[in-house]
């Protein structure tokens, strides 16, 4: 009895109209966009339309910086239309109901190892970057470098479980195919916790850093009696 009284009165509910398509711009520009299909002047249609998109423009003025945000205005009027609309765009271009349906390609996953996931990529790369380095002290500082990054990886990824250092040299051997190898004389911990060397400071330069500082500390003070010597006369 209710419907059929607010029926009466010219009212009906939401959901006896027609499915909005795009919720994002309302009813209004639906029934807008529906009364340009019945528009037969093409001139007028079109210059109706180009008012529509103007006031969708209007409705979401934070996307105005978006690359081709105009062109994307068309082609939703296109969609509201069901693609039922002889209208021109900007770029000649009339989008189709197949075209805008389209999925992107899929993004393939990158691929990893899976039993040594806790340590990251740049782990893998690092290492393959040592592989490529020549023999010497430089790459076997480098090598022990990553067992250390490898180590600390390993203890954020597992923190209530002990990581010794014979797991993190036979993890590099597996990583690296036999290819790396950390001696048995070296501690990770040590290399994580070193501290970096102080820089020293020349004596010369600090000596004449103080000289500086009393200099002007001198100058401030007996521009301060200067001042307060000629507040006295006068």
């Amino acid at each position: 009895m209710v419907s059929k009284d607010i029926k009466h009165h010219g009212m009906e509910y939401n959901s006896e109209k027609e499915i909005l398509i795009m919720h994002e711009y309302g009813r209004n520009v639906q029934m807008l966009v529906d009364h340009a299909k019945t528009i037969e002047n093409d001139e007028e249609r079109q210059a109706f339309c180009d008012k529509i998109v103007t006031l969708m423009h209007q409705m979401h003025p934070k996307n105005r910086t978006i690359d081709d945000y105009l062109d994307k205005l068309w082609k939703h009027i296109f969609r509201i239309a069901k693609f039922d609309i002889d209208v021109d765009t900007p770029t000649g271009h009339k989008p189709t109901e197949v075209e805008m349906r389209k999925s992107p390609d899929r993004v393939p996953y990158p691929e990893s190892r899976t039993r040594f996931r806790h340590y990251g990529n740049n782990v893998k790369a690092m290492i393959d970057n040592a592989i490529s380095m020549p023999d010497g002290p430089k790459k076997d500082g480098y090598v022990a470098v990553i067992g250390s990054y490898m180590k600390l990886a390993y203890k954020t990824w597992a923190r209530e479980h002990y990581v010794s250092d014979d797991i993190i040299k036979d993890d590099l051997i597996s990583l690296s195919n036999g290819k790396l190898k950390l001696e048995d004389n070296i501690y990770l911990d040590k290399l994580a916790n070193a501290k970096p060397r102080k820089r020293k400071v020349n004596s010369d330069n600090r000596s004449q850093s103080n000289d500086r500082r009393n200099n002007n500390y001198r100058g401030n003070n007996r521009n301060s009696n200067r001042g307060g010597y000629k507040g006295r006369r006068k």
